[in-house]
């Protein structure tokens, strides 16, 4: 019998998808894989090679000839592209905007869908827009996060402050209200709920009552 396949987002940003997922991974003691990783290890790629991210042509060449891998547990997962690890590398103001451009690009997504359906298989908690949707639409196990806008952008803040102390909470909700619009309109894997997809709205829980509902859904239980 095959091993589980959890989806553990198809999220909108700043619901605590990455969070959520390493917590669900080790209570099931399953690998754990940061699509979202894998799509800024590509936009790292990118920005070192000094090619136009809207280049879609040349992005595509560049993200099917690296070989981006995850390795270690949930909690110290490490990012390596063609061997090197990037995992601090890929976390940077210039990452984030670039990747949410190449992400778009269709020969990019397919070329990570590919290593993430080679990775998954073997069973693992996945972490990533499109998981339920696309990559695997057979998960036995779906979850689309979300939470209100305001209490996102608060959380992501919180998040951005630490490596930019310049910014602002505006600034952070102006972008990932804009990331949010490019996600759902794009025309390749649109960020969109998997029909069978269990809707967890976060707004005013903790990461710990999220988790709950999740960790029951999985266990078969009836969520508080």
């Amino acid at each position: 019998m095959p091993p589980p396949l959890i989806s553990a987002s198809g999220g909108r940003s700043g619901s605590g998808t990455s969070t959520l997922g390493r917590m669900l991974a080790r209570a099931v003691s399953l690998f754990y894989i940061d699509t979202g990783s894998m799509y800024r290890a590509v936009a790292l790629a990118v920005i070192e090679a000094g090619l136009n991210p809207s280049d879609s042509d040349a992005v595509t060449s560049l993200a099917e000839r690296l070989d981006i891998d995850l390795k270690g547990d949930p909690d110290s997962l490490r990012v390596l592209s063609d061997g090197r690890d990037v995992t601090e590398l890929i976390r940077t103001e210039r990452v984030t905007e670039v990747s949410s451009i190449v992400s778009a690009i269709s020969g990019v997504r397919r070329a990570m869908v590919a290593r993430q359906r080679a990775i998954g298989r073997r069973g693992a908690v996945l972490n990533g827009r499109d998981i339920g949707t696309i990559v695997f639409p057979d998960a036995d196990y779906k979850f689309f996060l979300t939470a209100a806008a305001e209490e996102r952008a608060e959380r992501r803040f919180k998040e951005d402050i630490l490596t930019d102390p310049t910014t602002s909470l505006a600034e952070t909700f102006a972008e990932m209200t804009e990331r949010d619009q490019r996600d759902s309109t794009r025309s390749d894997s649109p960020l969109k709920v998997a029909d069978d997809a269990v809707v967890v709205d976060s707004t005013g829980m903790s990461i710990d009552e999220v988790f709950q509902v999740m960790l029951k859904a999985v266990k078969g239980e009836s969520a508080p």
